[in-house]
């Protein structure tokens, strides 16, 4: 038998303190570092991943990272399983490659991924851990409704653009590819479900996906494609989701203005859906193959008062069409002009083609001037930009690159 070993009270002292800081302290993660070997991989893998671009030599990189580690900390104690959520940074100085694959402008970029693919809307929140925690939750969260009785469809808010879903199961592959959807686009559109005999009278030719536009009058659209393909399906409705004329806010302002595109947008009050309506048909007539070069935007005439005064205008002139290049804006003509064939598409143009800009400079274009009349050097005075006061602020990122002048 051993003789019993008895501690001196300092040792046991020690010896409890020791304890109680291995029981009490929180295990920190490490932040994963993302290189070319193994961006792919991670970000393939993850549910989830938070990814900081940044550059150590950025001042707004450096107060940031005890936030982006002590979030991913408290995110790891809630999702504890690997793939579940991953925080990962890119330094960008190292990895320029990454760093340009991704379209990196400005320190710190903090970017949402979903099983490898990059949702259009960065995180551009406030940087502190509770934001970030909160934010990760959000995303974590189930973002399609279940429907239990299909009288919940009468009741729908009809100002929403809305994707029903109706499965005979919710363990099938036509739904996980419709929540793989309802993940990525959820900020766009409210998603909903019905299974089994509740969805059972919408199934009369199978699972199917319904969209109700927003309004009472507008018909439903029906999805015809593959269950089962997500390009497919993510494609259909997306393209019900995001419409081709977006609202811009003041809330959205930023995200839009970092898209690099130049805006034509129309100014009406938030009561005029027939001025919108034109102005959609328009857009979607004549300038659907300019979709990748500038953004159609439409925005609350109220809201928006200093951009009218910029361009000499007030919400009684309203609807106004107008360009902001990020340099200059210019004005459509008289509204009701946008109903002759060509006239908005002739706009838009003008500004790629830079007669815009050049009669800015140097007045009106040799060649808009009749056989016989005499030319004038007036160059006419398009304000500045406004909409680029949107735009990511020097005082909350390092700004990497200006926008050529258009």
């Amino acid at each position: 038998m051993h003789p019993a070993v008895f501690l001196s009270l300092p040792d046991l002292r020690c010896s409890l303190l020791l304890l109680v800081t291995w029981v009490f302290t929180p295990v920190t993660t490490e932040i994963t570092s993302l290189d070319t070997e193994n961006i792919d991989e991670i970000l393939n893998n993850a549910d989830v991943a938070l990814v900081n671009f940044y550059a150590d030599w950025c001042r707004f990189s450096q107060m940031l990272h005890p936030i982006f580690e002590e979030a991913s900390d408290v995110i790891k104690e809630e999702f504890p399983n690997e793939n579940q959520v991953v925080f990962a940074r890119v330094d960008c100085d190292q990895h320029s490659d990454i760093a340009q694959r991704y379209r990196i402008s400005k320190y710190p970029t903090l970017k949402l991924f979903r099983n490898g693919m990059m949702m259009k809307r960065e995180y551009r929140g406030q940087r502190s851990v509770k934001a970030l925690a909160d934010y990760i939750r959000q995303q974590k969260s189930n973002p399609i409704q279940e429907i239990r009785d299909l009288a919940e469809i009468t009741t729908l808010d009809r100002s929403k653009r809305n994707i029903i879903g109706y499965f005979e199961q919710k363990d099938s592959d036509n739904y996980r590819v419709f929540e793989r959807v309802a993940n990525i686009l959820h900020d766009d559109c409210a998603f909903l479900s019905a299974f089994g005999d509740v969805s059972k009278p919408e199934r009369y030719s199978g699972d199917n996906i319904i969209y109700k536009p927003p309004g009472h009058s507008a018909p439903d659209m029906v999805y015809l494609g593959a269950m089962t393909n997500f390009d497919v399906t993510y494609n259909w409705i997306q393209d019900k989701c995001v419409p081709l004329v977006r609202e811009i806010t003041f809330e959205n302002g930023e995200e839009l203005t970092e898209e690099g595109l130049p805006f034509l947008i129309l100014f009406h009050m938030k009561e005029d859906t027939e001025s919108l309506e034109i102005f959609q048909n328009e857009v979607a007539r004549q300038l659907i193959s300019e979709k990748g070069t500038i953004n159609f935007l439409h925005a609350d005439c109220d809201k928006f008062r200093h951009p009218l005064l910029h361009i000499q205008k007030t919400p009684a002139d309203c609807p106004v069409i107008a360009i902001d290049s990020f340099r200059h804006m210019y004005v459509f003509g008289d509204f009701k002009d946008v109903l002759i064939p060509g006239k908005l598409k002739q706009f838009v143009f003008d500004l790629h083609s830079g007669k815009l800009h050049r009669e800015f400079h140097h007045g009106p274009d040799p060649t808009d001037i009749a056989p016989g009349e005499q030319a004038q050097d007036v160059a006419s005075s398009p304000p500045e930009s406004s909409f680029q006061k949107l735009a990511p602020s020097e005082y909350r990122y390092t700004l990497l690159r200006d926008r050529d002048e258009l």
